[in-house]
């Protein structure tokens, strides 16, 4: 393990890292900005937490009681040791199990959000999966399927909770499908683009657990030279 402890972008916080197996992405840091957080949401889990940037930020800023799961013992343990640098143990409790099987160990209806950054890639015999371990299980569909996670979303979120996820593009009309066959209502997407001539790089959805229907759809474009992250979705 090639550890090296970093700045967590420009959040005021620190966060360890192996620089040759894992390290968070730019959907970590959009997701995070996209979630909505109201005075009456206390418990939030998040799924396939990787080293946890989103639970860092979100603890730093609100006072949320949130839950981490993530199932590569060696993340994990990134994700403890940097809850613990930033003094955000009271706050961030984090569980080494499989996304899946996190109803085993929470009541139904008990979250007031949930949030996932899950892996992108369906795997086939055919599929190409990074040789590194810990790199293939966060891209690849290899131990939770899309249709699992979202199952095990609406399970565990209360009635009017919400959900956010990140995801490719391509799988958006599976995710709208799997959603509303779950309950989950899609209320808000955003897609994201480098360059507005080219196709979106990637695509933000907030659910509702029961909600009504009603979607708003935004564009953003996230280019070379920005500066921060931070409320890069306020006015939306």
């Amino acid at each position: 393990m090639s550890l090296v402890l970093n700045d967590l972008y420009d959040y005021g916080l620190k966060i360890y890292q192996d620089t040759n197996k894992f390290k968070f992405s730019l959907d970590s840091l959009l997701l995070t900005e996209f979630v909505e957080v109201s005075k009456n949401d206390h418990n939030l889990l998040d799924l396939c937490s990787g080293n946890a940037p989103l639970p860092l930020i979100l603890a730093s800023k609100t006072n949320l009681h949130i839950t981490g799961i993530e199932l590569q013992p060696d993340i994990y343990n990134l994700a403890l040791k940097s809850i613990k640098y930033n003094h955000l143990e009271s706050q961030i409790k984090m569980l080494n199990i499989n996304a899946k099987d996190t109803n085993n160990y929470f009541p139904g209806n008990n979250f007031d959000i949930i949030t996932c950054n899950p892996p992108f890639f369906k795997t086939t015999p055919t599929s190409l999966v990074n040789d590194t371990k810990e790199k293939a299980l966060a891209r690849h569909e290899l131990t939770i399927t899309l249709e699992e996670l979202i199952i095990i979303t609406s399970k565990l979120l209360k009635d009017n909770g919400k959900f956010y996820l990140v995801h490719r593009p391509e799988r958006l009309e599976e995710i709208l499908v799997l959603a509303h066959k779950n309950n989950l209502r899609v209320k808000k997407i955003n897609f994201i683009y480098t360059n507005i001539e080219k196709n979106a790089i990637m695509v933000l959805f907030k659910f509702v657990k029961n909600g009504n229907i009603s979607t708003k759809v935004y564009n953003t474009i996230i280019n070379n030279d920005i500066k921060t992250y931070q409320n890069i979705f306020k006015n939306k």
